[in-house]
């Protein structure tokens, strides 16, 4: 079966990370650009189209399926490069790239095919692996962590108020034997546990989150993938990053604020050009519309924030 995937703030975040739209002068300049969540490639291929020739794209993905679509482009412009975004600046030179395009959380493909096992909805193997070719499997890691462990990664990761209960009943269910290697059964377990839910939300919601971000150490690769393109950025490069979920939305809204902002000692003696400048500058923060919102439901709580690299870090000691 063929599963497709509509990029959430398609035109936006192409604009974002060139720096410019469509049609536009500034595409006769040329260009190096990461898109570090290829996906199905509806970002790359939309910057394919608005960079000319002397230009570069270089992706990034974990998944092998999207390793495969990605090998569809035949364009000599474009590179795909099979590990996390958070690996970058391994790959591309310091202070090279002019906009780097960040597009978190999984992909519609991931939700709807039950074998990835992402999806309470619909049963399958419990895998939950962005890279099935490496790592522990959700299966793999329920059937072995502690309860301690399960009920932390619950509540931090998914902010669910009922994750001591959840991990309780997991550990329980492993201990008379019985099997949780599926989604259905882990679904059906979290509802037995988790009595009442925001209205519209499925009991099992915030534990597959939980347990998905922690298999593919998604907030670790975050965090790693923003410094990583801070290094890779030249000054006046920018850096687009969609998240879906407070939690992204707060590593990517305090590394921006942290960048744009210099702290002076109150009363220093300094002339106005005496005083240090930030490292970035916030270009804005973009919201689905209405619209697309009602076209595409999963775009809901999509949140694009640009920032533009300003000052060059080469030569600077940490």
């Amino acid at each position: 079966m063929t599963y497709t995937h509509r990029p959430v703030l398609l035109a936006e975040a192409v604009t974002s990370v060139l720096g410019y739209s469509d049609n536009c002068e500034q595409q006769s300049q040329k260009k190096i650009i990461i898109d570090g969540t290829f996906g199905r490639g509806g970002h790359s291929r939309a910057i394919l189209k608005q960079i000319n020739q002397a230009s570069q794209l270089v992706a990034f993905d974990k998944d092998p399926q999207a390793i495969a679509e990605a090998h569809t482009i035949t364009d000599s412009r474009f590179q795909i490069i099979h590990e996390s975004f958070a690996s970058m600046a391994d790959h591309i030179e310091a202070e090279s790239v002019d906009g780097v395009l960040l597009d978190l959380g999984i992909s519609s493909p991931q939700i709807d095919d039950p074998s990835r096992g992402f999806s309470f909805r619909k049963d399958g193997p419990q895998g939950m692996r962005m890279d099935t070719t490496r790592g522990q499997s959700a299966a793999e890691w329920l059937a072995v962590a502690e309860q301690k462990e399960i009920a932390r990664v619950i509540k931090d990761y998914g902010e669910e108020r009922f994750a001591l209960q959840i991990a309780k009943a997991i550990v329980t269910r492993r201990e008379q034997g019985e099997s949780l290697t599926r989604t259905g059964e882990l679904a059906s377990l979290v509802a037995s546990v988790v009595r009442t839910r925001e209205a519209g939300q499925d009991p099992a919601t915030r534990t597959f989150q939980a347990i998905r971000i922690y298999i593919n150490q998604e907030l670790a690769d975050l965090e790693g993938g923003l410094k990583a393109a801070l290094t890779c950025l030249k000054p006046g490069g920018l850096l687009a990053v969609i998240s879906f979920h407070s939690l992204e939305d707060r590593i990517v809204k305090q590394f921006m604020q942290g960048l744009s902002h210099v702290s002076v000692p109150r009363g220093l003696p300094l002339t106005e050009e005496q005083m240090p400048k930030p490292i970035a500058e916030l270009v804005g923060r973009i919201k689905p519309s209405d619209e697309e919102v009602k076209e595409n439901p999963r775009a809901r709580s999509a949140i694009l924030r640009v920032m533009r690299k300003v000052k060059s870090q080469l030569g600077v000691v940490a």
